[in-house]
């Protein structure tokens, strides 16, 4: 999994998640790259039995690339919290149903919670896929802690209880620009920008 500068015209966002496409679209925006998200393109959302993060954005970086012919970056992120042992982690999207309801996902977590140690954290796991079977990973983290209720109605998923630590604002409440500043993706996409995006034509 060496590095490689991406060259390509277009790239894939591997994912039919609307608002990890925006974010992700919104990181590359200031690198002159044209994003086709997999929903759009018609691609089927491939099984994800990974047991890391890192190996279920493989996986989709993977399918995507070779679907489409295209390279693809695909994210693999979710919430952990040491109280409930490491959970909802790689489940974070399925704790929300087949419906997607984070509402009822955070309510899942707060229930099962209680009165425990409430840090939590977020982890974001980036893999960017050549046709040819390359992969480039790139990982961030964010820590934080649980607040209840939820707070805000920006962002997507968990972000309305997810406090920032040192932080008064939840990722709900945040700014988009704020979010994208600090967030576990956002520390994983510097990490790519270094590897793979150094020397693009900056907007």
């Amino acid at each position: 999994m060496a590095e490689r500068v991406l060259i390509e015209p277009v790239l894939v966002v591997a994912s039919h998640n609307p608002g990890k496409v925006r974010e992700i679209g919104a990181l590359l925006a200031p690198f002159a790259v044209p994003v086709r998200s997999a929903a759009e393109l018609g691609l089927p959302e491939p099984e994800e039995p990974g047991v890391t993060f890192v190996a279920n954005a493989v996986i989709k970086a993977r399918a995507a690339a070779s679907a489409a012919a295209l390279p693809a970056l695909a994210d693999d992120s979710g919430l952990v919290v040491p109280a409930l042992q490491g959970r909802p982690g790689v489940h974070s999207a399925r704790w929300a149903g087949p419906g997607r309801d984070f509402t009822v996902a955070m309510a899942r977590v707060q229930d099962e919670l209680g009165p425990r140690d409430r840090s939590a954290y977020f982890v974001a796991a980036l893999a960017l896929a050549w046709p040819d079977g390359h992969v480039a990973v790139f990982e961030g983290r964010i820590d934080g802690t649980l607040v209840w209720p939820p707070r805000g109605t920006q962002g997507f998923g968990y972000d309305p209880m997810f406090l920032p630590q040192g932080g008064a604002e939840t990722f709900g409440e945040m700014a988009p620009e704020a979010k994208h500043a600090i967030s576990h993706r956002a520390r994983a996409f510097a990490r790519l920008v270094t590897a793979c995006l150094d020397g693009r034509q900056h907007r």
